[in-house]
């Protein structure tokens, strides 16, 4: 069967003598397959993308040397932060496809690099995903609200990038950005979302509302202030949310009551409403099955370790996040420590059909002046509430 979008089409690997085993565990069509057979193709491409980044990394070829290696898949941790200082690449600079960055205008930004083959790979794992859950409707128009940045010249960030794509899988009628671009920055414009949330209620196409959750909740707030009804909008409406509330916890809510509002002043149902995990560094998709619980998909490997001694926890105990994946040939970040604190479970604890290991994010690790794409937008709204 022909893929219904383009993002589905395959891809090959920089190498296929060097990394048959990548190619054929990106290539592998159900994202949440389980069982012996995934987890030794796993093992396999891990030790194919750690040897392609030690012939071609400095960096991570002294690493490799003066680390023990970690078990199970012997690849060095490295600290999401240390992009924030450090370009490293596995490629030459001519093969880079694609340059983003996790921060705004101002603070340390992670310097991410991805060749064809990392950045369509880690696309084409989104494009799956969506099509298991039905969300790929060429066929169907839809009206789009952005909370997200409108796109600006020079404007690299990895969470406005990541959110125009997911525009690819549905023709758009209209398109809306809650972060309006003024030519000397970004604004937040409450009252143009909720203008384009009742115009959209008016209209017969779904409407898919993606980004940021603060400025969702922040839209919803100032509907109740405002006296408005709640609005229903069309049957097939879809909210995908990303890039967390880091900067406003202090205002931020629990997902029951962010998830029941949506439901109350929009008309979209629990299971249409969808919170998703990601980072510029690791750019695995992780989104919510419909129990609201981040899985892992088969082309990566989740864990937990120790906020003291990096020893990997058991199931249940929060820790630093630990991702793991082969997909990436452009940079060494085959082996991620997050500065998120999260706490993974085995796949049968969640209740839904999914049998792969699932995480809960519990917040950040400590107090830092790195500000991510979150941080900058959430900046945005001081004042405003």
């Amino acid at each position: 069967m022909s893929p219904v979008n383009p993002h589905l089409a395959p891809i090959d690997v920089p190498d296929p003598e060097l990394l048959p085993r990548v190619q054929e565990l990106c290539d592998l069509a159900d994202p949440y397959a389980t069982g012996p057979a995934e987890d030794a193709l796993f093992t396999a491409a891990m030790a194919e993308i750690n040897a392609w980044h030690t012939d071609r990394s400095p960096f991570f070829r002294k690493l490799h040397e003066a680390t023990a290696p970690t078990e199970p898949y012997r690849a060095p941790l490295v600290h999401a932060n240390f992009f924030k200082r450090h370009e490293v690449l596995s490629i030459p600079r001519d093969d880079v496809d694609l340059h983003l960055t996790s921060s705004g205008t101002t603070g340390q930004k992670s310097q991410m690099f991805f060749d064809r083959w990392t950045i369509r790979s880690a696309q084409r794992m989104v494009a799956r995903i969506f099509e298991r859950n039905g969300w790929i409707t060429p066929e169907q128009d839809v009206n789009y609200l952005l909370y997200s940045y409108e796109p600006a010249r020079d404007l690299n960030l990895g969470t406005s990038f990541t959110d125009n794509y997911l525009c690819d899988f549905a023709p758009a009628r209209q398109v809306e950005y809650a972060l309006r671009n003024t030519g000397n920055g970004h604004e937040f414009d409450p009252f143009g979302c909720v203008a384009a949330l009742r115009r959209f209620a008016e209209e017969d196409a779904p409407v898919r509302i993606l980004g940021f959750p603060a400025f969702l909740w922040f839209t919803l707030e100032r509907m109740r202030a405002m006296g408005l009804p709640p609005l229903t909008l069309p049957e097939g409406s879809l909210v995908v949310l990303g890039g967390g509330w880091k900067g406003h916890a202090d205002q931020r809510i629990g997902k029951d009551e962010l998830y029941g509002r949506v439901t109350g002043q929009l008309g979209i149902p629990s299971e249409r409403i969808r919170d998703t995990f990601g980072s510029v560094e690791h750019c695995i998709p992780y989104i919510e099955c419909d129990h609201h619980n981040l899985h892992a998909p088969v082309w990566s490997r989740i864990a937990t370790r120790s906020t003291r001694t990096l020893e990997p926890l058991p199931y249940g105990e929060p820790g630093y996040l630990h991702l793991v994946s082969p997909y990436i040939t452009s940079v060494p970040a085959q082996s991620v420590l997050m500065g998120d604190l999260a706490s993974v479970r085995p796949g049968g604890e969640c209740g839904c059909e999914l049998a792969t290991d699932w995480f809960t994010v519990h917040g950040r690790a400590g107090v830092s002046r790195n500000r991510s794409c979150a941080v900058a937008a959430a900046e945005l709204m001081k004042g405003m509430s």
